[in-house]
């Protein structure tokens, strides 16, 4: 059945209407209302921020844009960071049109992703050629 989704929806444009009424099959066939769907989802509070770097080609992604692959101390830094705070997550990638490089932290409260935001911007910074004035820290969050 998974292998029939390809035909029935389009990933290159993400047609939002084909998408709805798959949704709308798979909802009928776990016999869920749309209410108990939407309360599988909890939207955590998230920050982005963005760190000017010499070079932004230096920071490599995997495909999917959540995990650092070059340099490897940077996911390692962010890792670090991430791991102490439950529910917390923090990647970066590389813009696709100006040497910066984009910061996104989530967290179950705004002042823990305020806070690992500006944790892994100042790893960026230190790890991947920042530029400029270097950003700082909010000291550690406990």
């Amino acid at each position: 059945m998974v292998k029939n989704l390809i035909d029935l929806t389009n990933q290159t444009v993400g047609d939002a209407i084909s998408n709805l009424l798959l949704v709308e099959t798979i909802l009928r066939k776990k016999n869920w209302s749309f209410d108990r769907w939407a309360q599988c989802y909890v939207d955590l509070p998230s920050k982005q921020e963005k760190v000017k770097v010499a070079d932004r080609g230096m920071v490599k992604t995997t495909w999917d844009e959540q995990r650092v692959t070059d340099p490897p101390s940077l996911q390692q830094k962010i890792d670090q960071l991430a791991g102490k705070h439950a529910n917390s997550r923090a990647f970066v990638r590389p813009s696709g049109t100006e040497d910066v490089v984009r910061v996104y932290a989530e967290a179950e409260t705004q002042a823990v992703a305020d806070w690992l935001a500006r944790e892994v911007r100042i790893a960026v910074y230190e790890l991947a050629g920042g530029e400029g004035e270097k950003p700082s820290s909010l000291g550690e969050f406990v």
